[in-house]
C-alpha cells in the first residue's frame, strides 16, 4: 500500500514521563548547540495524560535535571509528602501500624510529592511543544519498519476500518513516520516493545519479566478528613486470605481528594483471585474505609505495572532505536517508584542518540548506551532494589519483608535471587484452588466493574476491529475454562471477558469497548492466547487527574 510518509531525526512513540522526557532532552541539547532537530512523538490516548495512570508519589530527582527551574515554570507538584504510615493488615477488621524504624529505607517518601501523573505528563507535554517537538495525539503506533535489519520508523494505525477489516466510508491508511532513530516508550508491556525483545533477542541471558495489576480510584473526600500530604501504604489483607502477594495505597493530594489503589502481583497460584474485587472489599478496612466514609468516587482506571527490576531489565539497544522506560521495566519496585527512572532513561537516550546523530550516524545500534546507563543513578538504584520482587516470591511476605528490611536497613546482601517462572505460569487448577466469594458491592465503598469503567471515561469507536487477538479461539472454553474457570473472567479489571451461556450453548464473549488498556490480559492469560494490539487512535479511557 502507497502510504503518506514524514521524515524526522528522531521518532518517539509514547507520551509518558519517559517518552517525553526523551523528546525535550533532544531539543534541549539541540538548542544548547544551535542546531536543527526534527522530533515527533505519537500518543494513542486522545491527548497526552489520557491514558496516564500511576498512584503517584515521585521523586523529582529526574525532572530537576530536566527543568532545575520546574517550580518556576508551573510544575504540579504541589503537595509534599508529610508524615508516612505503613500497616499491616490481620484481618477484615484490624491491622498493625509499622514503626518507622522497621520500614525499609527505599519506602521512606521524605522530600517527595503526591501528584496527580496525567496533570504532570500534561504539564510535560506542554514544554515539549513550547520547545518544538511535534506532538500527534489520538494517533497510534500500530507497527515498525524494518529496513535492512534496522528500525526505521514506525507505520501509525488505519483509521476508519470495520469490524470485519473493510474500508468504511471514514477510512483513513496510517502513514509511516521515519526517522534516523525510533524510541519506544509506550509503557508497561508495550505491544510494539514485546515484538521487538522477541525480534533482536533483546531479553536474551535475563530473567523472565514480572508485573503487577494497578487499580485505582480517585475521589472527593469530606474536608474535615482531608490531610494534604498523608502517604500510606500496606500489606496483608484481603490478598493474604486468598495467598496473594501485593500491596496498598492511599495518598491525600490537594482540593480535599484521594486516591486509592491495591497492586496484586500477577504471579498469583489462585485462578479465582479478582484483583478488582479484592480492591473493592479492601476499602471497607477501618484503615481505609475512616478516610473514604462520606466521600465520593470521582474517577477509577487500572494498568499492569513492570515489577521485574534490574534481573528482567532486557538489552534496550538495536539497530535503528531504544526501547525506555516501563517499556523496558525501569520501575524500582522497592520504592514502588518509577516515574523518575523513566525519565531518566529517556534522557540518556536521548543524550546518546544526539552523539550519534552529531557523529553522522543514522539507523544503527547506539551500544554506547548501555554504559551510560549503568554508570547512571537509576542503574545504582535499580542494582541496590533488585532483589526486593524475588524475595517477596521465593519466601512469601513475612520471610521477604524480613529478607528486605536486613538488605536495605543493616547491610546490603551480597548475592543476587532470580524468580524465573513467567506470571502466566503460576496458576494452579481451579480444582485445587479455593473458590472466593467476593461479597456484591454496597455502592457506597464498594462498585460493581462497569459502573467503575464508566467512570472512567473509557471509549472506542463503534465497529472496528477487535484489538484483543485470540491465537486460537477454541482454547478459552477447551482448555482454560475446564482447567482454569476461564481466568479471564477474574483477572481483567474492566469486564471484557465473559462466558455467555444460553440455548445455543456456551460462548467466549470479548467487550472490547470496555477495554482500559491495562494489558493484564496480554500477561496473564496462561496459555498466552490473547494479544493486546492498538485499537483506533483515541481509543480507550480518557483519565481526569490520574
Amino acid at each position: 500500500m502507497e502510504r503518506e510518509a514524514m521524515e524526522y531525526d528522531v521518532v518517539v512513540v509514547g507520551g509518558g514521563p519517559s517518552g517525553l522526557s526523551t523528546a525535550i532532552r533532544l531539543k534541549q541539547i539541540a538548542e544548547e548547540k544551535g542546531q536543527e532537530l526534527s522530533v515527533c512523538l505519537v500518543e494513542k490516548g486522545s491527548e497526552v495524560g489520557a491514558h496516564t495512570l500511576s498512584g503517584a508519589v515521585i521523586e523529582d530527582r529526574a525532572l530537576l535535571e530536566l527543568f532545575p527551574n520546574y517550580k518556576e515554570l508551573g510544575a504540579p507538584l504541589n503537595t509534599e509528602v508529610k508524615k508516612d504510615e505503613v500497616y499491616f493488615l490481620t484481618g477484615a477488621e484490624k491491622g498493625i501500624k509499622t514503626p518507622n524504624w522497621m520500614i525499609p529505607k527505599p519506602m521512606h517518601n521524605d522530600g517527595n510529592y503526591v501528584v496527580s501523573l496525567g496533570n504532570v505528563v500534561r504539564w510535560l507535554g506542554e514544554q515539549a511543544e513550547a520547545i518544538g517537538v511535534e506532538i500527534y495525539p489520538g494517533f497510534t503506533a500500530h507497527e515498525y519498519i524494518v529496513e535492512d535489519g534496522a528500525v526505521k520508523g514506525i507505520i501509525t494505525g488505519d483509521m476508519g476500518l470495520s469490524e470485519a477489516g473493510e474500508q468504511k466510508d471514514s477510512y483513513m491508511p496510517g502513514m509511516e513516520l521515519r526517522g534516523k532513530y525510533t524510541v519506544f516508550a509506550e509503557g508497561c508491556r508495550g505491544h510494539l516493545g514485546k515484538q521487538l525483545m522477541e525480534e533482536f533477542n533483546l531479553n536474551e541471558g535475563k530473567d523472565v519479566q514480572h508485573y503487577g495489576i494497578g487499580i485505582k480510584e480517585l475521589w472527593d473526600i469530606d474536608p474535615a478528613k482531608h490531610q494534604e500530604g498523608l502517604v500510606i501504604h500496606g500489606t496483608g489483607w484481603p490478598l493474604t486470605e486468598s495467598g496473594s502477594t501485593g500491596g496498598f495505597f492511599l495518598y491525600h493530594g490537594e482540593n480535599n481528594q484521594v486516591v486509592v489503589g491495591l497492586i496484586t502481583d500477577l504471579s498469583y497460584h489462585n485462578p479465582h483471585v479478582s484483583p478488582f474485587d479484592e480492591f473493592q472489599r479492601l476499602k471497607h478496612h477501618p484503615v481505609l474505609k475512616q478516610h473514604l466514609e462520606g466521600g465520593k468516587r470521582a474517577s477509577y482506571g487500572a494498568r499492569a505495572i513492570t515489577k521485574g527490576g534490574l534481573n528482567c531489565l532486557p538489552k534496550m539497544t538495536f539497530p535503528g532505536g531504544l526501547v525506555v522506560g516501563c517499556d523496558a521495566g525501569t520501575l524500582d519496585f522497592a520504592k514502588i517508584k518509577g516515574t523518575h527512572t523513566a525519565m531518566k532513561s529517556g534522557m540518556i537516550a536521548a543524550e546518546q542518540i544526539m552523539t550519534a546523530i552529531d557523529s553522522g550516524r543514522a539507523n544503527d545500534e547506539i551500544t554506547e548506551f548501555t554504559a551510560a546507563f549503568e554508570a547512571s543513578w537509576v542503574h545504582k538504584d535499580l542494582h541496590n532494589s533488585r532483589n526486593f520482587g524475588p524475595a517477596m516470591h521465593k519466601f512469601g511476605l513475612f520471610a521477604g519483608s524480613a529478607f528486605n528490611y536486613i538488605h536495605h536497613n543493616i547491610m546490603p546482601l551480597p548475592f543476587t535471587l532470580h524468580d524465573t517462572t513467567p506470571d502466566h505460569a503460576t496458576l494452579k487448577p481451579a480444582s485445587e484452588s479455593k473458590k472466593i466469594n467476593y461479597p456484591k458491592p454496597d455502592g457506597v465503598l464498594s462498585f460493581a466493574k462497569l459502573d467503575s469503567v464508566f467512570i472512567g471515561n473509557v471509549n472506542h469507536a463503534e465497529d472496528q476491529p477487535c484489538h484483543l487477538k485470540l491465537a486460537d479461539a477454541s482454547i478459552p472454553l477447551e482448555k482454560n475454562l475446564p482447567l482454569y474457570d476461564e481466568p479471564a473472567q477474574r483477572y481483567c479489571p474492566a469486564g471484557v471477558y465473559e462466558i455467555i451461556e444460553d440455548e445455543a450453548g456456551k460462548r467466549f464473549q470479548i467487550n472490547s469497548q470496555n477495554c482500559v488498556h491495562c494489558k493484564t490480559c496480554d500477561i496473564k492469560d496462561p496459555a498466552q492466547n490473547i494479544t493486546w494490539v492498538t485499537p483506533e487512535g483515541a481509543g480507550g479511557p480518557n483519565y481526569p487527574n490520574m
